[in-house]
């Protein structure tokens, strides 16, 4: 595996069972974790979280994380999602090494696991109907009631079994299921189905079987088959975790490691403005309602990728969230912001015109041209590199950054108004031109200062604006695709009537007339641009190619994430003066009365893992509070209350505080 997480790994509940387990000797102090998609679709974000803490834990304990495809269902997999996932995790960085395996290559010890269960009397042929099945098994308030062939001999069942295998009966005539417990109050446990029969073609076994385990079954035996010693997954398989533990641990004579794998379930990534869901993704890409698996705007690792996101941005956001109990949503905003903060110290800048406008120079002479100097990066980017920028009589500037009558605050080109035009000089709008048809302006007639070369005047006047530009004659056609988010709730998945009513029509804008500057096309320059004043911008590596430009915009430039913090985070109280010689100390919390300490106790069920999801989800806040920067509390109590108030009403600031307080510890 390549050496991609952090030196320095945020702490959390897994990692601390996992430090407890090896102190204690426990699996002989190996680690060796998992990470098992099913081939049904392609891998998002949410995938990622998974993907970082299996195989960083894996690299942070010298030990193995194995890719499995976990294929136990011929209907929906194919071989191009196990390209597809192949590649998605390589391209975060990750490498399985020799561990790469299929749990349809375990289907004969799985057979065999499940004709032991039927010979100790724990598994049986049942020859309901699925209806049937899902009657007797009960409610969550009622007790299920045994199959009547729950009872058939361990013989006949072991007879039925065989020739389920040898594709005697038709599909859904029998199923396998475990015998347990038709009372149980984990419903999962009520004689769980492991095995089907289904007649379908399998991408990888081809038409070797027609009987097909269960997930509940083949999940935890694949697990225990590899030696897998932390089987982590996510909160919605917690019920699912009775039946792991149930199968493990009653074949544990017949598995080839005498300690059986766990289950530990930690919270699944939601994020704002997306859809997590498979199969919901699914359906966005058959109902065309997006440009397929790799569209810019989904959240699959591959729309991602193409849309210009980094691993190593992506790495970050996975661990700044953490890994958390409780489930929570995370705000789209800090995944953006860590792009930016990944981009930023890399990306070389350049000038492109989104929707151009023509400025003519009057008093620049004919067929002159100027080669100007213009860097890649600003002075507060550590690397060097320059390009030359042709200036000719002719150019184009952003229509927006002109009006001919400007409103308040507008510092750009108006009639009358000097700007500067970036690396280039001063120039004066003096008429513009217009189309007579439409009325709609089509040229601007300017003038410059010819000694403002460089963007300083030497008799030291101001301009409000600096404007960035191209060459009419030197600037290259290139499409522009702008990409926003594809939803325009925060929640699309909760929304009632279908995530369909609530799809972004502004999603995608496609600007073909856009002009950029000659050294963007040069490869050696990067895939990725800042085009200067407008955001981040990828070279498309589907439809890019030499003679037709295409470049998606992986960001805006505006970090609303940086700016929320800023606004939440209280500000620093100033040093105090050289002079003085008492220095005001922090007033302390006004204490909780007693009537305040009984609603405290009363509301901590609920307040406490929103509490604890908000600091496992900004650990590198919680160090910095400890380490004595106590303003981050500002921003911590902020999440506390955006997420509590998401779940229904808005606590008591002050308990919020004394609360958060308590549990953050001495600064």
């Amino acid at each position: 595996m390549s050496d991609t997480t952090p030196s320095t790994p945020g702490r959390d509940f897994i990692r601390d069972m996992v430090a407890r387990d090896r102190a204690a000797g426990k699996y002989g102090g190996r680690v060796v974790t998992r990470f098992p998609p099913e081939p049904n679709g392609y891998l998002h974000i949410g995938h990622a979280k998974s993907i970082c803490l299996n195989f960083g834990l894996a690299l942070e304990n010298g030990g193995a994380c194995h890719l499995r495809l976990d294929d136990t269902n011929p209907e929906t997999e194919e071989q191009e999602y196990v390209e597809a996932i192949q590649e998605g995790v390589r391209w975060l960085g990750f490498d399985w090494g020799e561990s790469f395996f299929y749990a349809s290559d375990y289907f004969e010890r799985l057979y065999d696991f499940a004709v032991e269960l039927i010979r100790m009397g724990k598994a049986y042929v049942c020859s309901l109907s699925e209806d049937e099945i899902r009657e007797y098994r009960g409610t969550v308030t009622e007790p299920g009631r045994n199959s009547p062939y729950r009872d058939r001999t361990v013989e006949e069942n072991l007879d039925l079994f065989a020739r389920m295998r040898a594709g005697e009966f038709p599909d859904g005539a029998h199923v396998l299921r475990g015998k347990i417990d038709m009372a149980s109050p984990n419903m999962k446990m009520r004689d769980p189905l492991f095995y089907r029969i289904k007649r379908a073609t399998h991408y990888h076994r081809g038409d070797a079987w027609c009987i097909y385990p269960f997930y509940d079954f083949a999940h935890p035996l694949s697990d225990a088959i590899e030696g897998i010693t932390h089987s982590l997954c996510t909160l919605e398989f917690e019920n699912n975790r009775d039946i792991y533990d149930w199968l493990v641990d009653t074949l544990v004579e017949l598995l080839p490691f005498p300690d059986p794998p766990r289950q530990t379930e930690f919270a699944r990534l939601n994020l704002t403005y997306t859809l997590m869901s498979k199969r919901k993704l699914l359906e966005l890409v058959e109902r065309k309602l997006v440009a397929g698996w790799d569209d810019p705007r989904l959240p699959t690792l591959a729309g991602l990728r193409r849309r210009g996101f980094t691993p190593e941005a992506i790495r970050d956001f996975c661990e700044r969230i953490g890994v958390a109990k409780a489930n929570s949503t995370v705000d789209v905003t800090l995944l953006e912001h860590c792009l930016r903060e990944d981009l930023n110290p890399q990306v070389p800048r350049v000038m492109c015109v989104l929707r151009p406008l023509k400025l003519v120079i009057e008093n620049y002479p004919e067929g002159q041209v100027e080669e100007l100097d213009a860097p890649f990066y600003p002075h507060d980017v550590p690397k060097e590199g320059s390009r030359k920028v042709p200036f000719s009589r002719v150019l184009y500037i952003e229509r927006d950054d002109f009006a001919e009558q400007p409103p308040k605050g507008f510092h750009r080109l108006s009639p009358g108004r000097e700007v500067r035009l970036r690396y280039a000089y001063f120039v004066r709008c003096e008429s513009v031109v217009k189309d007579p048809a439409s009325g709609e302006i089509v040229e601007l007639r300017c003038t410059y200062d010819p000694a403002t070369r460089g963007g300083s005047a030497p008799d030291g006047r101001k301009v409000p604006g600096t404007l960035h530009w191209v060459s009419a004659d030197h600037s290259l056609p290139v499409e522009v695709r702008l990409y926003d988010r594809l939803f325009k709730v925060e929640r699309p998945d909760l929304e009632e009537g279908g995530f369909e009513a609530c799809l972004n029509p502004e999603s995608l804008e496609v600007l073909t007339g856009s002009r950029i500057e000659p050294a963007a096309v040069d490869l050696g320059v990067g895939e990725r641009l800042q085009f200067e004043r407008q955001g981040y911008f990828f070279r498309d590596p589907v439809d890019s190619r030499p003679g037709h430009l295409v470049f998606n915009r992986i960001v805006p430039l505006r970090d609303s994430w940086a700016l929320e913090v800023q606004k939440q985070t209280p500000a620093a109280p100033k040093p105090p003066e050289p002079k003085a010689l008492k220095v005001k100390e922090e007033k302390a919390p006004e204490p909780l009365s007693t009537e305040e300490l009984e609603q405290l106790e009363r509301i901590r069920p609920e307040l406490l893992p929103v509490v604890e999801s908000v600091l496992a989800a900004h650990s590198n806040e919680v160090e910095r509070y400890r380490g004595g920067q106590t303003g981050v509390l500002g921003f911590l109590m902020a999440q506390v209350m955006k997420q509590a108030g998401q779940s229904g009403g808005r606590p008591n600031p002050k308990l919020v505080n004394a609360m958060l307080t308590r549990e953050l510890g001495a600064p």
